[in-house]
Order: structure tokens, then sequence, then C-alpha cells
């Protein structure tokens, strides 16, 4: 059964570079159609649709796609690669080369954030505050006080 929504990402005569691009950052990645206008395929389970637009819309943080993360080693791993060509920015963002906002982040980090104890979890969120790519064991010492 398909999804019944459906991320559509506008590109200026990218597609089948974008497609390449994603496929080979994502380990479970697979396309089912490309072309020299659009293209599908698939990330992590989640469908794509992406089409050769033109030059009239770009990217904006308005929309970014979260990607959680189990390790540091697969923080630094995302990270990485999709800031190759784009840019690092504030708490865990990155702009990849096409100009998609991607927020890589630590599942430790929700958990941190809403810990019951409030000195913790402000602590964590202004280690947050101050870091680009998110560093797990930064967080940890500085929720822990």
């Amino acid at each position: 059964m398909q999804p019944k929504i459906t991320p559509f990402l506008w590109f200026d005569g990218q597609v089948e570079e974008a497609v390449a691009f994603y496929t080979s950052v994502f380990k479970n990645a697979r396309v089912s159609n490309v072309s020299r206008m659009s293209a599908t395929f698939e990330l992590e389970g989640q469908r794509f649709m992406a089409l050769n637009g033109g030059p009239q819309f770009k990217f904006t943080e308005a929309v970014s796609f979260f990607i959680e993360c189990q390790t540091q080693d697969e923080v630094d791993y995302y990270w990485e690669r999709l800031s190759n060509g784009g840019g690092e920015q504030m708490c865990g963002w990155v702009k990849d080369k096409f100009g998609l906002s991607w927020q890589v982040i630590p599942d430790v980090l929700g958990r941190l954030l809403s810990d019951p104890d409030r000195a913790k979890s402000q602590r964590a969120m202004q280690a947050m505050l101050k870091m680009k790519k998110i560093i797990i064991a930064d967080l940890e010492a500085a929720a822990a006080g």
C-alpha cells in the first residue's frame, strides 16, 4: 500500500543528481523511477517524488527532514555526507548541496530535553543551542551538571 502523503521535491534541473546523491547517503534506499524530468525514490521506507521544475522555487528551512540517530557514529555519518557541498547550521541542522534542510538529531536529545528534572533539561538545552553538530557526550555531560 502506498503512503497517503509523499514529500514532493522541486529541483532546478538536478533530479537525477539529487536522487543519486540521496540514495548513496541512505543505506535503505531504492529508486522506483527516474527520468530527465522526474523521479520517485525511497529513503528508509519514506517515498519521495521529485521534479525538474526550474529555477522559480528554492528550498527553505521552513521544511526540513528529521533524521533520528541512535549513536554518535550515526550522527557523524549523516552530518558529514549531507553537509558536504552544503553547509552546517546550528542545533543539528545541515543544508545539503541542493539547499534542502536536514535535522541530524540523536534520540538522546529528546530524552534529555524532556527529563522531569527541569535543571537537567535546561542544561541540555543550553548545551545544544551552542552546537552545530550535536555531540552526545557533550550533551550528557552538560545535563549531568
